[in-house]
């Protein structure tokens, strides 16, 4: 696991190098809605993607987990199904259901069944080969949805902002690694500093859903409870439940990430809310961010994230590729499906 963490930067420039020479169908310009279909470690690309493009797209974004479809799906919906495995159940059966529908058809996955029943269906995918559990292998699941989008006309072309993503990434991933010592390692100090408490990172504009990859990673890598909120919409509740239980206030850290991607007012209620954790108690960490443009930003934080679980996997002496839950909830649904 801590090989491909390393390795995001140039996962980074060979995904986007990949799906900037894939042209699709020009027909998926005339979606008027798109779905995005994933789940787990798969899902969160979408998630991103959709963050980045819902000021600038002209149809409507959504991201779908679960077995079903939007009703609003049909003819004129185009379903992105993200699998890097392939085999995803929940995937496959809104590939299924879409079919039936006729909805337009891409997949962006690293095998399995997903890419032979989309092709039977008339759609196109988009096939990488990086050999890892779908949370390592985000280059492939993030970065093309970008240059697909660019081309389908719901993002701005973001070519600059990719290749200033990857040179960010390559200058941080030296700092962030294991022979860099603790005291010119960000996330070594943050690891140190969540060990032992349950973690909620809070984030907002782009890196509210970066506050959901946290939180993933801080769950399968270092097998330990997590938390995500967004601003401003924990303002509204999450701020009100400070006070109770006290006996919890010593078991918990909060984690703001920072960005210059939010409304000004959402600058101002961190600001207010770091207030306000402070009159409760409750340990807090502002968490800096790297680069000018959103998707260094993004990408940077999510690198910093993943080395953090990964040395809290550490401090808690546990491995964090294996994930023996997951392995067992999937072998007891097979069992029923047999």
């Amino acid at each position: 696991m801590g090989r491909l963490i390393a390795e995001l930067p140039e996962a980074v420039a060979a995904a986007w190098q990949a799906a900037s020479a894939f042209q699709l169908p020009s027909e998926f310009r005339s979606a008027t809605s798109v779905v995005i279909g994933g789940m787990g470690g798969s899902s969160i690309g979408g998630d991103l993607v959709r963050s980045l493009a819902e000021g600038e797209s002209p149809v409507p974004i959504v991201v779908q987990r679960g077995y079903d479809l939007p009703a609003f799906a049909g003819k004129d919906t185009l379903l992105i199904a993200v699998s890097h495995s392939g085999g995803t159940e929940e995937t496959l059966s809104q590939v299924d259901e879409a079919a039936q529908r006729g909805c337009k058809l891409l997949a962006i996955t690293g095998g399995g069944t997903l890419a032979p029943k989309v092709r039977e269906a008339g759609g196109t995918v988009f096939e990488f080969n990086y050999p890892a559990q779908p949370r390592a292998a985000l280059g492939y699941l993030f970065v093309p949805l970008v240059a697909f989008f660019g081309q389908l006309g719901l993002l701005r072309d973001r070519s600059a902002q990719v290749e200033e993503a990857v040179q960010v990434l390559r200058q941080l991933q030296p700092e962030l690694a294991p022979e860099t010592p603790a005291s010119r390692n960000q996330a070594k100090q943050i690891a140190q500093a969540v060990e032992g408490r349950a973690v909620v990172i809070y984030g907002g504009g782009i890196m509210a859903e970066v506050a959901h990859r946290w939180k993933t990673q801080f769950n399968e890598n270092s097998k330990a409870w997590a938390a995500y909120e967004q601003f401003p919409e924990l303002n509204h509740n999450a701020v009100v439940g400070y006070e109770r239980p006290t006996s919890f206030l010593d078991h918990v850290v909060v984690l703001l990430l920072e960005t210059t991607y939010e409304h000004p007012r959402v600058a101002l209620r961190e600001r207010v809310t770091e207030g306000l954790l402070d009159l409760r108690g409750v340990k807090h960490l502002r968490v800096p961010t790297r680069g000018s443009g959103a998707i260094a930003q993004m990408l940077s934080t999510i690198l910093l994230g993943d080395y953090v679980s990964w040395y809290v996997a550490q401090l808690y002496q546990v491995d964090p590729t294996p994930i023996a839950a997951i392995d067992h909830l999937k072998a007891e649904l097979a069992k029923a499906a047999a």
